[in-house]
């Protein structure tokens, strides 16, 4: 199902034929530690087999055992695993469409493109020309990603933020109920024999014999039981807990954060092994629930009863997946037809969420110079207007930065008159939306200063600044903020970057630093300032080019 581009959104959306190719590119250690994990695994447990015979199975003693264990899957349960099926599949697709945006993972936070551990494109950066990381998005089918096709992170993040915290709610209440009854005697281990009992059981499968098969009903296996509280208490607060560290509000307040999982872009790549993780154990728990009784196990965990007999489970089943499948669908209509319904959506909800939680974040400077990165993805359209390239030419010294509207005192000022207003210098982490990040000084005048200078009316609430250069489709590039974000420490207007003037890629004559927020807020090739009441009288009205066209969000502190 195509969308209606036009002629420039295809280009953006729709590429060509051989972007639309899959590719996987991984680091030789990268392949490497993955086949001596395989070898290790699967050529030990055959070792056993061959030299020393199947190991006992461990499920047989407990066919003896009397147990203290629940029986069967109350309503509750049955409920929670369907709803968080529903919503985990929404995660994923979603999240696999915001990681092809910019589809390399690393291990450092310099993102230079030869430092990827993994990537999905096939593409090397050219050196002969500038690269932006815009360029280097990946298309994604919509089969695997929502919504797909290229250059979509906007509304993938829409719905990857609106599902996260109704899949947190699920899980919050399956645990709840987990813990005020016995089922967590299913999950929990409470013997060391957990530890051997696993190994025993992975050479049953690993060899092709499978173990005997207590019924699940009465009884999970070792492995099943390490599995399934790996997935609850490790892989999901893992995800949670790794999706907050690449958050821009959190790490320039709280850098000792992201460093609990090595730094942000180690964070952004353990949640990437979280939703790998997820899909193995979903490919591996329903190929199992297949093979080993459909029928009856469909009838666990839809009717909650023990039975071989009756088809109803598995029918209901069908329906339920079909329903999800329906919704895949719907899903994919609603990124492209009612993305501004869904946009508002995600604006009414976790836009006020983050507006009163982490945008009260103060930035806080404490990245020193030795931390600054050896590379810097450019992005952003270089300005084609006459008016930039002119004042490029003759090195910006006819430049006039124009501060206008509700303010008491409207005024023009140069290069140089700036400078002799002050300077501040800090160094900072940069987070793209798309996902990368790097750090560098910025050194420049507080926004502080232009406000008081030139006195915004009380009634103003929302600052515009607007560049030189376009939009993705055309049009002024423009963003705004928030009056009180523009006064925080570390908000500036830079002319310098990495102790050297800025160079024209990356934003001269002056570029916009905001420090809790993402970086297409941070607004390059700046022409003008505007303060206003409110964004909604600007361009479409949702406060930036980004936010209109490719439905941004507002507050981009997350």
């Amino acid at each position: 199902m195509i969308p209606h581009f036009t002629a420039a959104e295809k280009a953006v959306h729709y590429p060509d034929p051989e972007d639309r190719k899959a590719f996987l590119g991984m680091k030789p250690y990268t392949k490497l530690i993955l086949l001596i994990l395989f070898i290790a695994l699967f050529g030990a447990a055959w070792f056993q087999y061959f030299f020393f015979g199947l190991p006992p199975d461990p499920a047989i003693s407990f066919l003896s055992q009397q147990v203290d264990e629940p029986i069967g899957f109350p309503l509750w349960i049955r409920l929670s695993h369907w709803v968080n099926f529903f919503f985990l599949l929404l995660i994923i697709r979603s999240g696999l469409s915001i990681l092809y945006d910019h589809p390399r993972l690393y291990w450092n936070n310099s993102c230079k493109s030869n430092s990827s551990w993994i990537r999905f494109t096939p593409v090397k950066i050219p050196l002969d020309r500038p690269y932006t990381a815009k360029e280097d998005a990946r298309y994604i089918n919509p089969i695997a990603g929502l919504p797909g096709y290229k250059h979509t992170v906007g509304i993938a993040r829409v719905w990857h933020f609106l599902t996260v915290p109704f899949f947190v709610l699920n899980g919050a209440v399956f645990i709840s109920f987990l813990f005020f009854t016995n089922q967590w005697k299913r999950l929990v281990p409470v013997s060391w024999q957990i530890f051997p009992d696993p190994w025993t059981v992975f050479v049953h499968y690993a060899t092709f014999h499978f173990p005997v098969n207590v019924d699940g009903f009465y009884h999970y296996n070792a492995i099943q039981q390490l599995s399934y509280f790996a997935v609850i208490f490790i892989l999901a607060p893992l995800g949670m807990l790794t999706g907050i560290a690449m958050s821009p509000a959190i790490e320039n307040r709280f850098r000792w954060y992201p460093k609990l999982f090595g730094n942000r872009q180690s964070a952004r790549s353990i949640h990437f092994l979280v939703m790998i993780s997820y899909c193995v154990f979903i490919v591996i728990h329903v190929s199992l629930v297949a093979a080993t009784g459909l029928v009856k196990n469909m009838n666990h965990m839809v009717m909650g009863t023990d039975s071989a007999e009756s088809y109803t489970g598995l029918y209901i089943g069908i329906a339920i997946i079909l329903m999800t499948i329906a919704f895949a669908i719907l899903a994919h209509w609603l990124s492209w037809n009612k993305q501004r319904a869904l946009q508002k959506l995600q604006a009414s909800t976790n836009g006020k969420i983050w507006k009163y939680t982490i945008n009260r974040f103060k930035a806080k400077t404490d990245y020193e110079k030795k931390d600054i990165t050896s590379y810097f993805w450019l992005n952003g359209k270089m300005p084609e207007s006459s008016d930039w390239k002119n004042l490029a030419e003759n090195n910006f010294a006819d430049y006039k930065l124009k501060i206008s509207g509700l303010v008491e005192n409207p005024v023009e000022l140069s290069l140089e008159d700036l400078k002799e207003m002050g300077k501040e210098q800090n160094v900072t982490m940069h987070h793209c939306i798309q996902g990368w990040s790097g750090i560098a000084e910025w050194g420049g005048l507080p926004l502080s200063r232009i406000i008081a200078l030139v006195k915004p009316d009380p009634s103003v609430t929302t600052v515009a600044f607007y560049s030189f250069g376009e939009g993705m489709y055309g049009g002024v590039y423009y963003d705004t903020h928030i009056i009180g974000n523009c006064m925080k420490p570390d908000s500036i207007l830079a002319w310098e970057m990495n102790y050297e003037p800025l160079s024209l890629e990356h934003g001269a004559p002056l570029r916009l630093r905001v420090e809790n927020q993402l970086g297409y807020k941070m607004v390059k090739w700046i022409e003008r300032i505007e303060f206003v009441r409110s964004p909604k009288n600007l361009g479409t009205g949702f406060g930036g080019k980004n936010e209109d066209d490719e439905y941004f969000d507002l507050m981009a502190d997350s």
